[in-house]
């Protein structure tokens, strides 16, 4: 039965044919959650990842449409656009350093998106995730509820792993809760951090945990290191599906993702990883939880290096 919100026949515009992008339009695809434009600059690229993932169809048994593109007309009926585009990092580089040029084609690539698609729900993967996610609601023009990032749904299944894998037990039992940027700064919350209920601080020694903590601040940059050419693609894929999957089927869901922020947890005109309940409309809440003052203070200092992001995206490229 289809829900009153939902299309018969969803659409999801993925800009960006790269790991992650084709990764995801593979997702969407399979999970039998929408069609999929695949759009990219390379031309044949988004065509060829899209045929072969349309001659998969015969082995995954589902009749999504995958379509590959350089033309951003072909966006048109998009209910969600990701946003994958962008230059990876590599080893040695920070999130910040990327800033120059990644602000440049998504600021491109959400000028040309919006035009063909003014109704579609924006959700960026591009980093660093915060400043790009900001950079896109300001040249958008669309209601902040309209645009998100991806960041606490990735931050907080690699806490999830890595607790898992120190306790022994299975992930399905396991809950986390990551927030603030996108970043080395992002803020776990192990008083949020359960299995199966249990708070993790129950379970592990502080040392331990802020091991845990640590490794998962790190890890993407261990990823990079390990993969040397490369980043992340497979789980940052599978975050971002479960947020489209949330929205489509108007699940109001709550999930760590980079939301606006206007004056929650004490922060303004910012877009950090903070919990959201996600809907056909986008964001349709954030929740404020009560944080202690360290927990406080590790957010703000985690703000102020997406401030100084977005002081740099200013200087740049500016935000019309």
């Amino acid at each position: 039965m289809v829900k009153a919100n939902q299309s018969i026949n969803p659409r999801v515009g993925v800009i960006g044919a790269g790991k992650v992008g084709s990764t995801l339009a593979q997702r969407i695809a399979e999970k039998d959650l929408a069609d999929v434009v695949l759009l990219d600059v390379i031309e044949g690229m988004p065509q060829g990842i899209a045929l072969d993932l349309m001659e998969a169809r015969g082995v995954e048994h589902h009749d999504r449409q995958l379509i590959g593109s350089n033309n951003y007309a072909d966006l048109v009926g998009c209910n969600i656009v990701v946003i994958t585009a962008g230059k990876p990092r590599t080893p040695g580089m920070s999130r910040e350093e990327l800033i120059e040029i990644n602000a440049k084609i998504v600021k491109s690539a959400v000028k040309e998106a919006v035009k063909h698609c003014p109704e579609a729900i924006f959700i960026l993967v591009t980093n660093p995730l915060d400043v790009m996610t900001y950079l896109a609601w300001k040249v958008s023009g669309l209601d902040p509820s309209r645009v998100m990032g991806m960041a606490g749904v990735l931050d907080s299944a690699r806490f999830e792993t890595f607790i898992s894998l120190e306790l022994g037990c299975s992930i399905a039992d396991i809950q986390t809760l990551v927030l603030g940027g996108h970043g080395d700064l992002m803020v776990p919350l192990p008083r949020f951090s359960t299995v199966r209920g249990i708070p993790i601080t129950e379970l592990m020694e502080t040392e331990t945990i802020d091991r845990l903590v640590d490794r998962t601040r790190k890890g993407g940059a261990e990823i990079v290191q390990l993969m040397k050419t490369g980043s992340a693609y497979y789980a940052p894929a599978s975050s971002v599906c479960l947020m489209v999957e949330a929205v489509l089927h108007n699940q109001s869901r709550f999930m760590p993702v980079a939301g606006y922020l206007q004056g929650q947890y004490g922060l303004n005109d910012i877009y950090m990883g903070v919990p959201c309940k996600l809907g056909y409309k986008g964001i349709e809440q954030i929740l404020e939880l009560p944080l202690e003052k360290s927990e406080i203070a590790a957010l703000r200092e985690s703000a102020e290096v997406v401030r100084k992001g977005l002081e740099m995206v200013e200087s740049l490229v500016g935000f019309d």
